[in-house]
């Protein structure tokens, strides 16, 4: 539902406890909410999770290690399912979740190409995260250049962009793909591809190739978090897996980082920083 003037902006938070009445939690304990956009918050004790990051440093509990990094394992392993030599796509391909559905492939065999927007962020999925290949979306040439790092088709789509780039994708889809759906950031502000009614052509090769287009949202999941996190966290605490954070500093600056986030502005997870 929309967020009302005046109301608080909705957000995962890493908080520390400093007081409580709740049997579970102690000042200085460390716990996962949703708090949104604030500096204090009164929340029910039984809607905290303590924070686990294997090891790893606190922030990817907001990213890698939190629902990012869930939403991301979620659908690949429920949804996707990729297998040995198949090729998996994913646009967004340098953000939270996008790297970790890339490396996710990787891991099961799969060949992994992403889309990203501009030399820096596809230098960084190429070198930085080991996909097979990427494809900048900003491209006057986007759709063939995405059709020649695809000479197999296309056999997972993890879908969290939408508009001119679903387009592109879509014709590349083979027989039986899975198209796990988690977000459509290119219409979130109303944008997206030219204002045509695309669904007979999306319908007409959901049935002729027998496709699989599933959203889900990453609570859905919720009872397998602890499954992600002993499977994900050491490998993220090892180096195995590749993250990036964009962290800004002060409450005042998130409507700004906000805004240029939903524009590629930032580079990986995209964190607020409120206190020490």
């Amino acid at each position: 539902a929309p967020v009302p003037i005046d109301g608080v902006m909705e957000g995962e938070t890493i908080c520390e406890v400093v007081k409580s009445r709740h049997t579970a939690f102690s000042p200085g304990d460390i716990v996962r909410a949703r708090t949104g956009w604030t500096t204090n918050a009164v929340v029910h004790g039984d809607t905290l999770t303590r924070v686990e990051t294997h090891g790893a440093p606190l922030t990817t509990a907001l990213g890698v290690l939190g629902m990012p990094g869930s939403t991301a394992w979620s659908g690949m392993k429920f949804i996707g399912k990729p297998k040995q030599g198949e090729t998996v796509v994913v646009a967004a391909a340098s953000g939270p979740v996008g790297s970790l559905v890339g490396q996710l492939a990787k891991l099961a065999g799969a060949r992994a190409v992403g889309i990203a927007g501009g030399p820096d962020k596809c230098a960084y999925v190429k070198d930085g995260l080991g996909f097979d290949a990427v494809v900048d979306h900003r491209s006057k040439d986007f759709a063939s250049d995405l059709a020649a790092a695809c000479p197999d088709g296309v056999d997972v789509y993890f879908e969290n962009v939408g508009g001119h780039v679903w387009d592109a994708v879509l014709p590349l889809l083979n027989q039986f793909a899975r198209v796990p759906v988690c977000g459509l950031v290119a219409h979130y502000n109303g944008a997206g591809s030219a204002d045509t009614d695309r669904l007979p052509i999306t319908m007409s090769a959901v049935l002729r190739r027998s496709l699989l287009i599933r959203g889900f949202i990453q609570t859905e999941f919720i009872s397998h978090f602890g499954d992600f996190l002993d499977e994900v966290g050491p490998r993220v605490a090892s180096g195995d897996i590749k993250y990036r954070e964009d962290i800004v500093d002060g409450l005042e600056r998130a409507p700004e980082a906000f805004i240029g986030m939903l524009t590629g502005g930032n580079f990986g997870k995209l964190i607020v920083k409120i206190a020490d």
